[in-house]
């Protein structure tokens, strides 16, 4: 969790929403990403799917069975579609995300019965960390706010 929270600090750096993901094999980093959807021009450009476009780009194949996802905030319903996908074994995430959280915040996509996968969830790794970088980020966009 402390990586994707460095990721996630970079995301902050660059005036992205700071979240920040890794995703783990076997005990070895295969895939990273923070979120770039301004700089990238990309909507799709979040944490989550850029650390899993690393991995399969990595293991050289969609799937990433057996891996575990890890990231500084619940992912929304596009991340967890994409999960689910690529057949991620576990996520963890820090902190929970109220507005658009789909993994029992906003909603529950994660235990959908209609998903035929299953993804181990363990939640609240580091959330103050987390918690207290997305507080100072949005007070920083409230005293500068983009033009």
């Amino acid at each position: 969790m402390r990586l994707a929270l460095e990721l996630a600090e970079r995301a902050f750096a660059q005036g992205e929403v700071p979240v920040g993901a890794i995703v783990v094999l076997n005990n070895q980093v295969i895939g990273r990403g923070y979120n770039q959807s301004r700089t990238l021009r990309d909507p799709t450009a979040h944490a989550e799917i850029l650390a899993l476009r690393d991995a399969a780009q990595t293991q050289h194949n969609h799937r990433l069975t057996g891996a575990t996802l890890v990231c500084t905030l619940e992912p929304c319903a596009m991340c967890v579609g994409a999960l689910v996908h690529a057949r991620i074994d576990k996520l963890l995430f820090a902190a929970a995300e109220p507005k658009t959280g789909a993994c029992g915040s906003a909603f529950d996509l994660f235990s959908d019965p209609a998903h035929g996968h299953r993804i181990t969830l363990e939640k609240g790794l580091l959330a103050n960390e987390s918690i207290q970088l997305m507080r100072r980020f949005f007070a920083q966009k409230r005293v500068n706010p983009p033009e």
